[in-house]
């Protein structure tokens, strides 16, 4: 029997079959260790085969299909190398906001470059732009908007409280399987709120001592839209780590440092130190932005050999 998994609870999942039944699944102990370095090597948006039901109601899964793709990042449990977010999707919905709590560039610029890396094109949606009241939030709002829309992402900006940019989300999912990722706080459970009114996630006040979200979503979950499509809604992150970037792979994941790079003297510029660097000329004349050129070198520092301990294999 064949299927979809819907929710990843880390100790069982559930599967939607293709007839739209939910069945409580789990894997063997040793469906864990072949090879996959990963801490979770099934992930929501799997299409799984799955055995018969036992007594209790529970099947195990008993095959993966190969992934169209993948969204991955550095795991908590280092030892584990990774962890897959979600598989088989057509699009990421990147929540950040720029106050209450503020999403980092490095953060976006990390989850743009993962995303790139493994062909998954990635929308970023500007949440509680209602807080944005003053002249200098205006202009922030502005400046991040034409940051990336310059490189050529959209850019969405919603407030979860008004529903303004609401109509324009729904279109975006429209028959689209889509990831909802982000840092905890940022006000991705009240959109989904939003999108399915008797849904009714837990959401949570951001934190006073701190400015940080507080983790309402626990675990991976799959939603059907009435209009068609799915969402994946995922536990917030506070970082995240990149996996498996080679240094000279690295560029390739920033467009416009990609872009800029054919200009380079040498083919194999690494664009920190080299003569005849195209890419640093155009951030120092301010073509390519600071902070992105930053996050490409902390990407660069994450990939240096040495840096986190090999996963087991």
């Amino acid at each position: 029997m064949d299927g979809t998994v819907i929710r990843n609870t880390g100790s069982h999942y559930v599967v939607e079959t293709d007839g739209g039944v939910e069945i409580n699944c789990k894997i063997k102990g040793n469906f864990r260790i072949k090879g996959i370095r990963t801490t979770n090597p099934v992930a929501v948006g799997d299409h799984v085969t799955i055995g018969e039901q036992g007594p209790d109601g529970v099947a195990f899964i008993t095959a993966i299909s190969p992934r169209k793709n993948y969204i991955i990042r550095k795991a908590s449990n280092l030892s584990k190398e990774s962890h897959i977010i979600a598989a088989n999707i057509d699009q990421a919905l990147l929540v950040v906001t720029l106050i209450d709590p503020p999403t980092s560039t490095t953060f976006i610029d990390r989850f743009l470059a993962t995303a790139e890396a493994y062909a998954v094109p990635a929308v970023i949606a500007i949440n509680k732009i209602d807080l944005l009241t003053s002249d200098e939030d205006t202009e922030l709002l502005e400046a991040v908007s034409y940051l990336y829309k310059s490189i050529g992402y959209k850019v969405m900006n919603l407030s979860a409280k008004t529903g303004e940019g609401l109509d324009d989300l729904k279109e975006e999912l429209r028959g689209k399987v889509t990831l909802f990722s982000g840092n905890s706080g940022v006000g991705k459970s009240s959109l989904i709120n939003d999108l399915l009114p008797g849904l009714g996630l837990k959401t949570a006040e951001i934190s006073a001592a701190h400015g940080t979200g507080m983790h309402t979503t626990t675990f991976s979950e799959m939603f059907h839209l009435p209009d068609g499509g799915s969402i994946i809604d995922t536990p917030g992150v506070r970082g995240f780590g990149t996996v498996d970037f080679e240094r000279n792979e690295v560029a390739h994941y920033f467009p416009e440092i990609f872009e800029k790079s054919s200009e380079c003297r040498f083919n194999n510029c690494t664009h920190t130190c080299e003569p005849g660097c195209a890419v640093c000329r155009a951030v120092d004349d301010s073509e390519i932005a600071a902070s992105r050129y930053a996050s490409y070198l902390s990407i660069l520092e994450d990939a240096a050999e040495g840096k986190y301990r090999e996963g087991y294999k």
